[in-house]
């Protein structure tokens, strides 16, 4: 079983572009804060001085929007384990009456504070998040 993860966001003033929705840029920053957010609750401190994620790729379906004022309940999670030093995430963004609304895949890269090299994922790292 894989841990999941969930956080509320809701559209601001700043998040709203020229079409009255928010916009695309925002939904990637909303990403990256969820993943950032379930990194730091989930990894033991140790991980979280040792190691830094960087993205590689973002694959992004828009099925829907939100408008100024309404929110969506963030769902994350690790669909399948490690491969070398990368990590696919999935986040999916769901508005007030349950319906997907954004769907993303994103590969993060772990890389070693020390060294600021790029590293594989050790068994100890993905564990808390792979089940």
């Amino acid at each position: 079983m894989t841990a999941r993860f969930t956080q509320t966001f809701v559209a601001e003033p700043q998040h709203i572009d020229v079409l009255g929705h928010v916009n695309n840029a925002v939904w990637v920053q909303w990403m990256e804060q969820i993943a950032t957010a379930h990194w730091e609750a989930v990894a033991p401190p140790e991980h979280v001085e040792a190691y830094v994620w960087v993205v590689a790729r973002h694959e992004i379906d828009y099925k829907g929007n939100i408008a100024l004022g309404e929110s969506v309940t963030a769902e994350t999670f690790i669909p399948e384990g490690p491969s070398g030093a990368r990590f696919d995430r999935r986040v999916d963004f769901f508005d007030r009456a349950g319906r997907l609304v954004v769907s993303a895949r994103t590969t993060w890269a772990m890389i070693d504070r020390a060294t600021g090299r790029l590293m594989r994922v050790p068994p100890e790292v993905a564990a808390p998040f792979t089940g």
